[in-house]
């Protein structure tokens, strides 16, 4: 009997100390997988436009993909001043859009190397009419962003951070179509249009979102680059493009 004793006893050290040797492997390979990622920070081409993509848990993937199809492709196109496009959040951990893909943040908003930003898209997330609105330090960023950027744009119910931010006081602007009287309801002052796919007054852009999120895109690189290329990125994703074709509202 008390040789078996001693065996179990030296069998459940080796348990334990195969048990540790695991978790310091599981550490190990979590250790390494964020290192990996903290080094997976875009390298930025100086001499392109700076497109930071505002990203949250509930970001609807449409509204992020759309415009972030139409800018990335710029790279592609010659004589031109392309974009870098990147995302950013409050965190470089992975979040959740509302269709459940996890994405991995460029950059931490909340950090000092947060680079300079010249044109900021705000997907459509699902909690823009609510909490949100109530993130203090999101609704100071697009403020910051806002004294620098060329354009601050919008698509779906991302038009709601932008009004709560104060930024499209004194603008015309439009959402998600069933969402326009709740952000007349939240936002009584201001102008916001029905039957417009996309408006654009002064340096803002706000779009109705969902797959018309392409047109408001290609208009910005219409007005960036000119007719041809903006049908140049239409084709190559199979995009009849034609900008008089498109119900949209333009304020001189």
């Amino acid at each position: 009997m008390r040789i078996i004793i001693i065996i179990l006893s030296a069998l459940l050290v080796q348990a334990c100390n195969t048990n540790k040797d695991d978790q310091n492997s599981l550490q190990d390979h979590i250790t390494n997988e964020n290192n990996a990622f903290a080094k997976a920070q875009p390298v930025l081409d100086t001499s392109r436009y700076n497109v930071a993509f505002l990203i949250m848990d509930g970001t609807f993937n449409t509204e992020l993909t759309a415009p972030f199809d139409i800018f990335q492709h710029t790279i592609y196109r010659d004589s031109i001043k392309a974009m870098n496009v990147f995302t950013v959040a409050n965190t470089l951990d992975p979040i959740k859009t509302f269709e459940d893909m996890y994405l991995l943040p460029d950059f931490d908003y909340t950090q000092e190397d947060t680079p300079k930003i010249d044109i900021l898209v705000i997907p459509s997330a699902e909690h823009h009419l609510d909490t949100d609105l109530d993130d203090e330090t999101m609704i100071s960023f697009v403020q910051k962003v806002d004294k620098e950027a060329l354009f601050m744009t919008s698509h779906c119910d991302g038009a709601f951070v932008l009004a709560k931010a104060g930024l499209l006081n004194d603008k015309v602007s439009t959402t998600f179509p069933s969402d326009i009287d709740k952000m007349r309801a939240k936002f009584p002052a201001l102008d916001i249009r029905k039957e417009t796919l996309f408006v654009h007054d002064g340096k803002y852009i706000t779009s109705a979102g969902g797959a018309k999120s392409f047109e408001a895109a290609l208009y910005l690189t219409e007005h960036l680059y000119g007719a041809e290329i903006a049908r140049s990125l239409a084709g190559g994703l199979v995009i009849d493009w034609n900008l008089d074709t498109v119900p949209h509202t333009i304020i001189h």
